[in-house]
C-alpha cells in the first residue's frame, strides 16, 4: 500500500484507550474490557505485521496506571500472565521479537519472570519488534536516560541519547494512533515523537477494527512529512 506521498510507516505506535468506558457501556466490570483490550491488541498487531510494517509499539500500562485501585491492577496482570505465557511461543514461530519497556521493577515478580522469558524466547526474530510499554512513562525514560549519559562523563548526540532510551535501535514511530477520543500523548514516547505523525480517533480501543488502522495508515501515506523543510505545496 503506497501513495504520492510516501511509504508504508516503518513504526506504527498505538495508544491502546478506552477499555474501561467499553466496559461501562456495556454495564460489565473494567476487567471484562481489558480482556476485550487484550484480544484487540494481539490481532491488531498481527494485523500491522502483515501488512509488512515490521516495528509496532503498544502503550499497555502507564507508570501513572499503577496508581489504579489493586482490584484492577490485579486483573490486568493476570492477563499479562495468561498473555506471556500463551503468546510468546506464538510470536517466536513467527519470527516476531518481544521487546518490554518501562519499569517492570514495579510489576509482580512473577509477571517479570514472564516478560524475561519471553524476551528472551524471541530474542532471535528477524520479521518485526512487537514492544509492549508496561509500567512505562516516558518523562521517567528520559530522567534515567539522562542520568545515565550523566554517569558516563560526556556530552551526547542527540544520536547518541536515543540510544539510552528504551527504544534505542529502533526507528521512530512514523504514525501514532490513540483511540479513545482523547486528544494527547499521556507521557508516551515524548523524545521518539517528535515528528512523528498523529491520528486519534474517537472509538474505543475494543472497537478498533484492523480496518480502522488500515484507514490510518492511509491517512498516513497522504500526508507530506517535511520535518522542518520547505514543503512541495508551501
Amino acid at each position: 500500500m503506497k501513495s504520492e506521498q510516501g511509504q508504508l510507516p516503518k513504526h506504527v505506535a498505538i495508544i491502546m484507550d478506552g477499555n474501561g468506558r467499553w466496559a461501562k457501556k456495556r454495564l460489565l466490570p473494567r476487567s471484562a474490557g481489558h480482556r476485550a483490550g487484550l484480544k484487540r491488541m494481539i490481532s491488531l498487531s498481527e494485523h500491522i505485521f502483515r501488512r509488512g510494517i515490521p516495528y509496532v509499539t503498544l502503550y499497555a500500562l502507564s507508570a501513572e496506571n499503577l496508581n489504579r485501585p489493586q482490584e484492577e491492577l490485579d486483573a490486568l496482570f493476570s492477563l499479562f500472565r495468561e498473555y506471556f505465557t500463551q503468546n510468546a511461543e506464538t510470536l517466536r514461530k513467527k519470527g516476531i521479537r518481544l521487546n518490554v519497556i518501562g519499569d517492570t521493577a514495579l510489576l509482580p515478580a512473577d509477571v517479570t519472570e514472564m516478560i524475561a522469558a519471553g524476551i528472551e524466547k524471541t530474542a532471535e526474530g528477524k520479521a518485526g519488534v512487537l514492544t509492549l510499554a508496561i509500567g512505562y512513562g516516558s518523562r521517567q525514560e528520559i530522567v534515567s536516560a539522562v542520568n545515565e549519559a550523566v554517569r558516563a562523563g560526556k556530552p551526547v548526540t542527540a544520536e547518541e541519547f536515543s540510544l539510552l532510551l528504551g527504544t534505542g535501535g529502533m526507528p521512530d514511530p512514523d504514525l501514532l494512533i490513540r483511540t479513545g477520543r482523547e486528544l494527547r500523548l499521556s507521557n508516551f514516547l515524548l523524545w521518539q515523537s517528535a515528528y512523528t505523525e498523529l491520528y486519534f480517533t474517537d472509538k474505543l480501543f475494543p472497537d478498533f477494527k484492523n480496518a480502522d488502522a488500515d484507514k490510518a495508515i492511509r491517512s498516513y501515506l497522504l500526508r507530506e512529512r517535511r520535518y522542518g523543510s520547505v514543503g512541495k505545496n508551501d
